[in-house]
């Protein structure tokens, strides 16, 4: 048998290596410490929300306008509508059939230009976090986007005794321990994804 070209043996040693570095270069997974994510990460509108609304080719229709605390917008020829709890592409096209009274055959895009989100759809950091506040929910967003979202801890926090509430699709609510100085120190293990709708608690140290 004719030996094979040396060329041909060296592409077949860097293809084998290529493969074993393939395999050895996988990333560590995120957890997932409580139920399976979401199916539908569509934008939920919520009080506070700036929306932009266009009409095509009618721009004194046209306008921005802010989501009131009882969920509702008004606009040009709409006294009154509900948008708190729909997608943007629901509260256009309850708009158009609003605005077909008024405008042949009308065309509306709801941009979000601000967004606070439903109350579902955020995420709650309280007790020791450097500014605690309500976050909206990202898709993909891990514990550790949260605590960057709210400048990390303060000096005070006992932040290995922390805890996530998530709330179950029964009804029911869970309780997940995180260790956030650790995370915040660079022990990525710790990092979990989160939900819309979950409670970041952080209490304070006792010494």
């Amino acid at each position: 048998m004719r030996p094979l070209p040396r060329n041909y043996v060296l592409w077949l040693i860097m293809a084998a290596g290529l493969l074993l570095l393939g395999a050895c270069s996988t990333a560590p997974a995120v957890q997932d410490l409580g139920t399976t994510p979401p199916t539908n990460e569509r934008y939920i509108i919520g009080p506070g929300d700036s929306l932009e609304i266009y009409v095509r080719n009618n721009p004194g229709v046209t306008t921005t306008v802010p989501v009131r605390p009882d969920g509702r917008i008004s606009i040009p020829l709409v006294q009154s509508i509900q948008a708190a709890g729909k997608t943007p592409d629901e509260l256009a096209s309850d708009l158009e059939k609003a605005l077909s009274q008024y405008i042949r055959s009308p065309l509306v895009t709801v941009i979000v230009k601000s967004f606070v989100g439903a109350y579902s759809q955020q995420i709650r950091v309280v007790g020791q976090a450097a500014k605690p506040r309500s976050l909206h929910y990202r898709s993909g967003m891990t514990l550790l986007d949260a605590m960057i979202d709210v400048g990390g801890l303060t000096k005070f926090a006992a932040g290995n005794n922390a805890k996530v509430i998530r709330h179950l699709p029964n009804g029911t609510e869970k309780t997940i321990p995180v260790r956030l100085e650790d995370l915040m120190n660079g022990d990525i293990q710790y990092n979990m994804a989160m939900r819309p709708g979950d409670t970041l608690i952080i209490p304070q140290s006792l010494f």
